[in-house]
């Protein structure tokens, strides 16, 4: 094969850290739709924080581009483009197929398509060779090849990027999973897994959120059955956690574009060849009511201190679907918001991570600009572990609260005396 000209379609959490570290040794050109995100990237601004400027300046072989004429010459495609679930959790596959039927009027032979959108086992075959193969008039394995190798970027963690992450390959015929495999090894310092097959390779990404959506489903029920109790659930997993084998996860929101997506892609899978994954639905249904408990939980114990839950005043501290990143995307924290406004209570919001704009085009809700500075609130909801809410402390939060009101540290960041519950 000749020298590698590598296109990543896509230029998100996932498409841009991959960008740069092709575009340091191998010309490559990110694409996307989006003309504001390539024209932020031709100046060196990542606005999701994913990438810093030291690390884009790296990239001396990359450039961007919003036309699909500069990457007709490309011979390795990488299509990064986000896989969500539509309003009845079934896969949304339209950026996908978009991509596909891009491509499919683009590549030439013996050029390699490789998908690392999170997609169902058989996604690859099934959905996007036919629709290279009708475009391109070309037959794949014969005149084009496809690989896939599942992303595996954790937003807002930058101890784990994705040089320092293993990467599993996989492609179309032995000779193409060596080539792809050899193609990331390049750049992944953690190594590269070869997977036996394209299906395999789908299946294992889909199965890894998955499994920690279970683990967290469990740990959110067992909250549930604790606070009936009258049991601290954090008390209850630091004194189990002390066995060997014990796996520690913790309860909470489960939002983002994986955890709370990539199971619905496994289930529409099963179900189409006659099989009711009965666990995981059970997990998917558990972690999709938690916003409601909370809501719920924290009208409750406002109740019980005789505060009014009608025009009541309540702080939620966080907007993002996890702590330290600026990430959007399928927060349930929003999901608990609209429930607290739905029993006529007064919500506002402060999240130092979010900008204002971004949250009002996302969710249509206004930001405080800072935190006020007397007490305010009857109730407050610390609903993500930023670390500025770390650094403020439990006393300073508190001190924005009325006299009664209730502090919910739903995610455990202080000790159990510091608030009146925790999750």
């Amino acid at each position: 094969m000749a020298e590698s000209r590598i296109a990543i379609i896509g230029l998100g959490y996932v498409g841009l850290p991959l960008a740069v570290e092709f575009g340091k040794t191998i010309p490559t050109i990110g694409f996307d739709i989006n003309a504001e995100r390539v024209a932020e990237l031709r100046t060196g601004v990542d606005h999701t924080l994913e990438v810093e400027p030291e690390y884009l300046s790296k990239a001396v072989k990359l450039s961007y581009s919003t036309d699909t004429s500069d990457i007709a010459d490309c011979n390795i495609y990488i299509v990064t483009v986000p896989t969500p679930i539509d309003q009845s959790k079934q896969p949304d596959l339209t950026p996908v197929r978009r991509a596909t039927e891009m491509l499919g009027k683009l590549i030439s032979k013996d050029d390699i398509v490789i998908y690392e959108s999170t997609v169902f086992p058989g996604c690859t075959a099934n959905i996007c060779v036919p629709i290279l193969e009708r475009l391109s008039g070309m037959k794949h394995n014969v005149d084009f090849f496809t690989g896939y190798s599942p992303e595996r970027i954790n937003p807002g963690d930058k101890e784990h990027r994705v040089t320092d992450i293993v990467k599993v390959t996989s492609g179309s015929t032995p000779e193409i999973a060596e080539k792809v495999d050899a193609l990331y090894s390049s750049i992944i310092t953690a190594g590269t897994y070869k997977a036996q097959s394209i299906e395999v390779a789908e299946a294992a990404k889909v199965i890894e959120n998955t499994q920690r959506d279970l683990n967290i489903a469990l740990m959110n029920e067992l909250a549930i059955i604790f606070n009936k109790l009258d049991i601290d659930t954090q008390d209850v997993l630091d004194a189990a956690a002390t066995k060997w084998n014990f796996l520690r996860f913790t309860p909470g929101l489960v939002g983002g574009h994986c955890i709370g997506v990539d199971p619905y892609y496994l289930t529409y899978r099963a179900q189409e060849v006659g099989y009711h994954p009965d666990v995981v639905l059970a997990g998917r249904r558990i972690n999709d009511n938690m916003p409601e408990y909370i809501a719920t939980r924290l009208s409750n114990m406002m109740m019980q201190k005789s505060i009014p839950v009608v025009g009541s005043n309540i702080l939620v501290m966080g907007l993002t679907f996890k702590e330290n990143c600026p990430d959007l995307r399928n927060s349930k924290v929003y999901e608990v918001i609209k429930k607290l406004q739905s029993f006529n209570a007064n919500v506002d919001i402060y999240d130092p991570w979010v900008e204002a704009e971004a949250a009002k085009t996302v969710y249509n809700v206004d930001l405080l600009e800072s935190l006020p500075q007397k007490p305010h609130y009857d109730a407050i909801l610390l609903a993500v572990g930023h670390k500025e809410f770390k650094a403020l402390g439990a006393d300073a939060i508190r001190a924005l609260g009325k006299d009664p009101h209730i502090f919910f540290d739903l995610k455990a960041i202080f000790d159990r005396q510091s608030s009146d519950a925790r999750l």
